[in-house]
């Protein structure tokens, strides 16, 4: 497995033939390049927007958070602003290579991300994937057409005078129905992201466990020998 460019740890590091030998400490393991810095990056300035996005807006709808905070009209500019500015980091990071050929991943689908998916539903083992799990793909293409709606719901609310007050009534009804879901599939992909420290690793240092990579993902190395 070759490593993309400005990824973290070895940049000719390539997925280890499979150990013979017991399992040596975890220190010690091979690690594989999976993220770039520019990847965590923009993994993380989106993660920080959503949740301000979600705390500020528990204080505009939840009474007792209301009444703690107060200062209304600061928390609205806030969540407004940070609404505005959510899909930016992703735009930025568009400049990396690594970042695109990672969209294109989450983007394609195959036999094995049905394979997984049934598995998952079952709770059965054999569960094939490449460098992204069909769990992770769809969330990722869930959650982006989320952000999509409800910037454009939420730009009828701020702008009145953009649409007749139907309209406005209907993306306000849309707004906060699909806001309630998104804090729901977020707190199942953070729940998710708690059991696998793992997975956590390789966010937050760009690289993981090859023994992990192989057991999680292990069409990840044909993946990236056929692109």
């Amino acid at each position: 497995m070759t490593s993309t460019p400005g990824s973290a740890g070895r940049t000719d590091a390539t997925m280890p033939p499979r150990p013979d030998a017991p399992s040596a400490p975890v220190a010690e393991r091979p690690r594989v390049p999976r993220f770039t810095r520019a990847e965590h990056r923009v993994h993380r300035a989106t993660a920080t927007l959503m949740a301000v996005c979600v705390l500020t807006a528990g204080c505009l709808y939840l009474p007792f958070l209301a009444e703690l905070v107060g200062r209304r009209a600061l928390m609205v500019t806030v969540h407004e602003w940070s609404g505005i500015l959510l899909p930016v980091p992703l735009l930025l990071g568009l400049g990396s290579r690594a970042l695109r050929t990672d969209l294109t991943r989450l983007n394609r689908y195959g036999p094995h991300d049905r394979q997984w998916l049934r598995a998952a539903l079952r709770r059965r083992g054999g569960r094939p994937a490449g460098k992204f799990n069909a769990g992770q793909k769809l969330y990722a293409a869930w959650i982006a057409g989320a952000v999509l709606v409800m910037l454009g719901t939420g730009l009828l609310m701020w702008f009145t005078d953009l649409a007749p007050l139907v309209w406005r009534t209907g993306a306000t009804f849309v707004h906060d129905w699909l806001a309630l879901a998104v804090v729901l599939v977020i707190a199942g992909h953070v729940w998710k992201a708690f059991g696998d420290p793992e997975s956590r690793r390789g966010l937050r240092t760009g690289s993981v466990d090859a023994q992990w990579a192989r057991r999680e993902h292990p069409l990840w190395e044909h993946e990236d020998n056929t692109r």
